[in-house]
């Protein structure tokens, strides 16, 4: 008896932290991804090419050393909940087949586009490549806010069998997809401002940070008014995010004004952090909001998890990627960022 309790107890625990390992994932994709996918936002509403021409400049300089990278969390993500939690990766697979296949369309067609379009050997073809990388770029974080929203709203049922179209297309699941893509829109801005920073073109620099505030505050203001529908479309989600995860929403709100505060000061290095813990409080806050239903009002965590040596076999692979994977990334990122980088380097 007491050891079948202690198999059950390990077993929960091991289910714990591979969807706390899961969570913190989709943090940094949200973060990372969300301000790659945010700069086809302003790569869309740069302009024509003389006027928009810094811009989308400027944009190939951001994001061109790591936007393959930033995707890894994506893999990592999907990877970890089919081999840890594989029933509910099949009923989300299932019920939400059609907005994975066309964000992962979506993903294909940007990389290709961005990738294309420098060495395109005309113009017109450069600019159905640049047409194709920022179109992309706004419907693929929107379509994954509005997977998000389906699982959140309780749309996607334990057998797979949630209807093809209304899971995804209900009230919460388009606020998450506005929201994926303002929050996009607001790092990205943020983001290249500070990139602009480095360079010594002002009017460029001041297009960035206004842009940013603008995102901003709109961003913001629709966060508030987006958590009205979730009331009556997703009760469960809303009474957590009113009650425990009540404090991280606080945090995010207080980092956004931060990060208001200082794009207005020009403390475009701090306000790249504060954009950060923003955008990571509200996604935590999101996922401690539905705990701990995995499959909200259908399955929780623990019910969904597959077996218990799989599931520590998991956070045994999630410590030796901390301590190899993790570094060479946070590598990459210090140099592309170092001071001393031109600022015109391609």
């Amino acid at each position: 008896m007491i050891l079948a309790s202690s198999l059950i107890l390990a077993s929960d625990m091991a289910a714990d932290l591979v969807a706390g390992i899961l969570f913190l994932a989709v943090v940094a994709y949200a973060v990372f991804a969300g301000a790659d996918f945010g700069s086809g936002v302003w790569d869309l509403t740069a302009g024509g090419a003389d006027r928009g021409g810094p811009m989308r400049t400027l944009i190939d300089r951001a994001i061109g050393p790591v936007w393959e990278a930033n995707h890894v969390w994506l893999v990592f993500v999907l990877v970890y909940l089919w081999t840890g939690f594989p029933r509910a990766f099949a009923s989300i697979m299932e019920t939400l087949f059609v907005p994975f296949c066309l964000a992962g369309a979506g993903i294909v067609a940007r990389g290709a586009a961005f990738a294309f379009r420098k060495m395109s050997p005309s113009v017109p073809l450069a600019r159905l490549y640049g047409a194709l990388f920022a179109s992309s770029s706004v419907v693929t974080p929107f379509l994954f806010g509005t997977i998000a929203g389906g699982v959140a709203a309780g749309r996607v049922p334990a057998d797979g069998a949630g209807d093809r179209w209304t899971s995804w297309t209900g009230p919460t699941s388009l606020v998450g997809g506005v929201l994926a893509v303002l929050t996009c829109a607001f790092l990205a801005a943020v983001f290249l401002t500070a990139e602009a920073a480095r360079g010594d073109d002002t009017n460029l620099l001041e297009a960035c940070r206004r842009r940013a505030l603008g995102a901003g505050i709109v961003t913001g203001g629709i966060a508030l008014l987006g958590v009205l529908p979730l009331r009556d479309d997703a009760p469960t989600l809303f009474d957590g995010l009113t009650g425990r995860a009540l404090p991280l929403i606080v945090v995010s709100a207080v980092a956004g004004l931060a990060t208001l505060w200082a794009l207005f000061h020009r403390r475009t290095e701090l306000a790249r952090v504060t954009a950060v813990v923003a955008v990571a409080s509200v996604v935590l806050g999101w996922g401690v909001g539905q705990w701990p239903w995995l499959l909200v009002d259908e399955v929780e965590v623990e019910a969904a998890a597959g077996a218990s040596s799989t599931l520590w076999a998991l956070v045994i692979t999630f410590g030796l990627a901390a301590v190899t994977v993790l570094p060479s990334l946070a590598y990459l990122f210090w140099v592309t960022q170092r001071d001393d980088q031109p600022a015109s380097a391609p």
